[in-house]
């Protein structure tokens, strides 16, 4: 017997925030070096990637120019990570000694990003970049009229991140989203934090 698309849509949902918290749980033990050659990698292929998920973002969508959008993903992976390259977010991060206080980067472990049809290919990229900058996981919810370049945009960083050395499972998207599996990601019991 066939699930309808809601439960399908609701158990691939479960299946994909299970396999993120255990890559994530993996990832966490990941030092800086690793994080940021994992990441760049993330930003390169989306920089590489950005015309086309550009013309996918707007074929499906409708919405804006292609150009408009390559332009928008440019900046949501290569100006993301220029931007935070930088940072650390392993291991002491700062420290106080006047005040004796030592700031130390722990992740927070799945992360649920809601992801607009406005801007879905930029927009996905750019939460799973600072998603895992931070040894996070991540599983992308797409509008459902979005939901194939907001796929093809998390595949293009995801298959990036593995080849750099990322678990596998670390980002994901739902395929077929639904009202209902949406809600029920953000209610999870393994999501620490919902970006929308």
């Amino acid at each position: 017997m066939a699930l309808d698309s809601d439960l399908q849509s609701i158990q691939d949902m479960r299946d994909l925030v299970e396999k993120a918290k255990r890559a994530q749980l993996d990832f966490r033990s990941y030092d800086q070096v690793r994080v940021d050659r994992i990441v760049k990698a993330m930003a390169d292929a989306g920089y590489e990637a950005a015309e086309r998920l550009g013309r996918l973002a707007h074929d499906e969508t409708g919405f804006g120019k292609p150009d408009d959008k390559r332009k928008k993903n440019e900046f949501a992976t290569r100006r993301v990570w220029e931007s935070i390259k930088d940072l650390r977010s392993v291991g002491v991060i700062r420290e106080d000694k006047e005040r004796k206080i030592i700031e130390i980067a722990e992740p927070m472990g799945v992360v649920a990003a809601l992801i607009p049809s406005t801007n879905p290919t930029s927009t996905v990229m750019f939460k799973a970049i600072i998603s895992v900058k931070g040894r996070n996981a991540i599983v992308a919810s797409p509008h459902p009229r979005a939901a194939k370049c907001t796929v093809e945009a998390t595949q293009v960083v995801a298959q990036a991140a593995e080849a750099a050395g990322a678990p596998h499972g670390l980002i994901s998207c739902l395929a077929n989203p639904t009202l209902e599996s949406t809600h029920e990601l953000m209610k999870h019991k393994l999501v620490a934090i919902i970006l929308a």
